[in-house]
């Protein structure tokens, strides 16, 4: 009987097994055949446009959209039922995260409308169509994900995980369409620096898809032209954000959520001054690194050299700060003795894997970096400082990721120190008497004394009291004894309640200052700044098209990584 009452739970697993199955190979496929076609239109493939691709992906997001309206209308006519939700999943600042990112991303989409207008005349209607798709696109995925992100469905399973993992590749295609264009226009510029560098030698034709008429405005079409490859940084990391949201709602179509109650974790100011402080001189000092690193490379040999001196040296002192801060944050919580939690949580489990992962991007590009230094021939001065940077990127995100996954696994405590109590035993007149004020009364020496109530909290020291001429029998002497022993070991949990605070001061502060060097750390690949292309030994030492090759595979990866770090060290904050 118990076998047969197992038997439908097991064979009722085994469908929906399948349908995750199925839907991840229709992503994949899906996928695959958008990278092929971006990567043919790329090398100038026989055959294949702009145009082609910009369909396929015209194509996937109206369907997308289709699905979402579908989802939504019958999210509506099911409003009143109660619905699983998953707690850990779509925080509210990363909505706001996302929808900044969108916002910009609506702004770019606004400049091709403006550009494809300017070249109309010989640009592909579709040039002009997608953008416009792309706008109406954002929008409603942005509301959806705002409304939805922490569903836990649990009907329609299969039509519903096709509909997601559609959602989360066509992201991922509209992503790395928007790292292959804002690539080619770092190419452009980088040849133009390599050559003032020396490296005159290294020669490639560079990929050219400049429309083939005038423009009908040109000041506006310089705007547009230039103002588009500002924005992209912006659209690459809102589909990148939107993907990982929509892949944590395919993970939980049909699982079964364990209801407890979560703790709200607000951000606070209070009591990171210190880490605040010092990252935002990071910041201030990065933005302005970043501007004069811009203006001095390529414009003479001398001043792109002076330009690489300085990030090089910039960069390694911001590492090394980020390798002290994360190793006394570890060394904190090896002082601590805190359990882990290890329930299942989709949304903590795709976090690691994507630190772990795209981490990965930047350690390929600093093992080159090594390899480079250590095999080439000649080394102009300015690449020596390569070498400590490279290592010291490898350990900071080693340490990093210690750091962020320990701490998101880490199990929160049940209570904010501002609420417990402590339970003090006093001893009146031939009667116990049980009080419980609040803890910051009995921490400033405020207790309640109510009326010749003297309570007992010295040291172990027993209250003396007058006695009337009547004796105390010993039973009950020791009976008080306990009581005010017991009441001297709650007041020594203020001791140690004091000490837990000063180190999550301390950890709030590292996780403060770490979150504003990461968003720092984000900004020179993001806008432009990428010693890999200037610096010429890599080009030397692999060939110009392989390590090219190798960097626009990895530094997508490198700048994602910067922004999850600073998303994950934020929720790192708000925990601790």
């Amino acid at each position: 009987m118990e076998q047969a009452a197992g038997c439908p739970a097991v064979g009722g697993s085994y469908p929906q097994k399948n349908a995750e199955i199925l839907s991840s190979q229709y992503g994949i496929n899906l996928f695959l055949a958008g990278l092929l076609l971006t990567f043919a239109w790329a090398v100038h493939a026989v055959g294949i446009s702009k145009s082609h691709l910009l369909s396929y992906l015209i194509t996937l997001m109206l369907i997308q959209l289709l699905w979402m309206l579908w989802y939504l209308c019958r999210s509506c006519t099911q409003r009143r039922l109660i619905r699983d939700k998953d707690t850990h999943a779509g925080a509210r600042w990363l909505k706001c995260g996302i929808t900044l990112f969108a916002v910009i991303t609506l702004i770019l989409d606004s400049f091709k409308i403006g550009y494809y207008i300017d070249f109309s005349n010989c640009l592909s209607p579709t040039e002009g169509i997608f953008p416009v798709t792309h706008a109406v696109h954002t929008i409603l995925q942005v509301y959806f994900l705002w409304c939805h992100a922490k569903d836990v469905i649990q009907s329609f399973k299969t039509l519903e995980r096709f509909g997601v993992i559609h959602s989360v590749f066509t992201n991922l295609l509209l992503w790395t369409n928007g790292v292959l264009a804002e690539s080619k226009h770092q190419l452009n510029e980088h040849k133009e620096r390599l050559i003032t560098l020396g490296f005159g030698n290294i020669t490639i034709v560079l990929d050219d898809h400049a429309p083939q008429c005038n423009c009908t405005t040109t000041t506006l079409c310089s705007i547009f032209s230039q103002g588009i490859y500002y924005l992209y940084p912006f659209n690459i990391e809102y589909h990148i954000l939107a993907s990982t949201m929509l892949y944590v709602l395919w993970k939980n179509i049909g699982r079964q959520v364990e209801h407890h109650q979560q703790n709200k974790t607000p951000f606070k100011f209070h009591g990171i001054t210190v880490g605040m402080i010092f990252g935002l001189m990071v910041l201030t000092s990065t933005i302005a690194i970043v501007v004069v690193y811009l203006i001095q490379i390529g414009g003479s040999k001398i001043k792109s050299e002076l330009a690489l001196t300085m990030f090089y040296l910039h960069a390694i002192f911001v590492l090394a700060l980020m390798c002290t801060a994360g190793i006394v944050a570890l060394l904190i919580y090896r002082l601590e003795d805190r359990s882990l939690d290890n329930s299942k949580n989709p949304a903590r489990k795709l976090d690691a894997e994507l630190l772990v992962g795209t981490a990965a991007g930047s350690w390929l590009l600093s093992w080159g970096s090594i390899l480079a230094i250590i095999c080439a021939q000649g080394h102009p001065k300015y690449t020596w400082y390569n070498l400590p940077y490279s290592v010291l990127v490898i350990i900071e995100k080693y340490i990093q990721n210690l750091f962020i996954i320990e701490s998101i696994h880490r199990e929160q405590e049940k209570g904010n120190d501002d609420i417990k109590t402590l339970r003090i035993v006093t001893i009146s007149r031939g009667s116990t008497l049980s009080l419980t004020p609040l803890y910051k009364e009995i921490y400033n020496g405020r207790a309640a004394h109510d009326s010749g109530d003297i309570p007992c909290l010295l040291k172990g020291s027993i209250c003396g009291r007058e006695n009337d001429g009547a004796g105390v029998s010993k039973e009950e002497t020791n009976h008080d004894n306990s009581l005010v022993m017991h009441s001297a070991s709650d007041f020594s949990f203020s001791s140690r309640n004091s000490v837990t605070n000063n180190k999550r001061r301390i950890l709030k502060n590292i996780a403060a200052f770490l979150f504003l060097c990461n968003l720092s750390l984000w900004i020179p690949p993001a806008f432009g700044c990428r010693p890999e292309y200037d610096n010429g030994l890599e080009e030397i030492v692999f060939g110009f098209e392989p390590w090219i090759i190798v960097v626009n595979l990895a530094m997508p990866f490198s700048i994602f990584y910067r922004m999850h770090s600073a998303a994950s060290l934020f929720e790192v904050n708000c925990k601790t």
